[in-house]
């Protein structure tokens, strides 16, 4: 009995040591397995060294190498303007910092597009395209735009006063669109496009060309100035559009009353004739 116990328990034994060299084996094959497919896909997809931040930037903070790290990045996918070397992302040395003009989140790779030159500061000028020209536009709340209006968006451009008078003939008020889908660069001298203000806008700037510039200048001194905005998508062609209150309420203008012909006073003829000391004048009939 002894014998078949210790049998048993030698067979026992053997089949759990036999066992846990399986698992053993099998968990080293897979991690074998798991390494060489690693290996494959490093392979398989190339990759570059970039800049990223390291932490979450705000718009107009500076970056210093101590806010950036690099990464990896695949190749195929680089987005251009990505900064691959020191020398790229500081030309100027480590001590001249850049300014971010978009926020940008941990890891996230530093582009040329969010960030100003060496030693510039996050503003109006780093949106101005080359040849254009900002110029504000006080508004109210009656101007046609919201407080959701960021930089970065495009707006139409409205003038409402008075032409007409004089030799140009009468007098009459009306509202006509002056520009067509100009961009915005600063909403309350703010050119952050993340800014998070509800508040009314009370000052817009505007991306327009120089002769743009002198007109709307014209035009704000003679009249008002209202903007309404433009859809993200809309590539439609705008044609001039002018309107005046009768136009828009269907009005048609009266011909003025033409003045009654003056008549001519009837001719009176009177002949003079002394009585006494008195001098009387007769009427009498009035002959060619």
């Amino acid at each position: 009995m002894r014998a078949v116990f210790g049998l048993v328990l030698v067979l026992g034994m053997g089949l759990a040591g036999f066992a846990v060299y399986m698992v053993k084996n099998y968990m080293t094959d897979q991690e074998a397995a798991l390494i060489a497919e690693r290996q494959r896909a490093q392979a398989s997809v190339e990759t570059t060294d970039v800049y990223a931040v390291n932490r979450d930037v705000a718009y107009g903070e500076q970056l210093t190498p101590e806010d950036v790290v690099v990464i990896k990045y695949a190749v195929d996918y680089l987005p251009e303007g990505a900064f691959m070397t020191e020398a790229e992302m500081f030309p100027q040395g480590p001590e001249v910092p850049r300014a971010a003009t978009r926020a940008m989140i941990a890891n996230e790779p530093v582009l040329a597009s969010k960030v100003t030159e060496p030693g510039e500061n996050a503003g109006i000028t780093q949106s101005l395209q080359p040849g254009m020209r900002a110029f504000e536009i006080k508004i109210g709340a009656s101007s046609g735009v919201s407080s959701f209006v960021r930089p970065g968006d495009r707006v139409d451009v409205y003038w409402t006063g008075t032409v007409g008078g004089g030799a140009y003939g009468e007098s009459r008020e009306i509202t006509r669109r002056i520009q067509n889908g100009v961009e915005l660069i600063a909403v309350n001298q703010s050119t952050d496009p993340e800014l998070e203000n509800d508040e009314i806008p009370r000052t817009l700037t505007v991306q327009v060309s120089q002769n743009d510039v002198l007109g709307l200048a014209q035009l704000q001194t003679t009249g008002s100035l209202s903007m309404s905005l433009v859809g993200a998508g809309d590539t439609t062609e705008a044609s001039v559009v002018e309107v005046d209150q009768a136009s828009l309420l269907g009005l048609q203008q009266l011909a003025p009353e033409a003045a009654p012909v003056p008549q001519a006073a009837p001719q009176a003829c009177t002949i003079r004739t002394r009585r006494g000391a008195e001098v009387v004048e007769i009427p009498i009939p009035c002959t060619n």
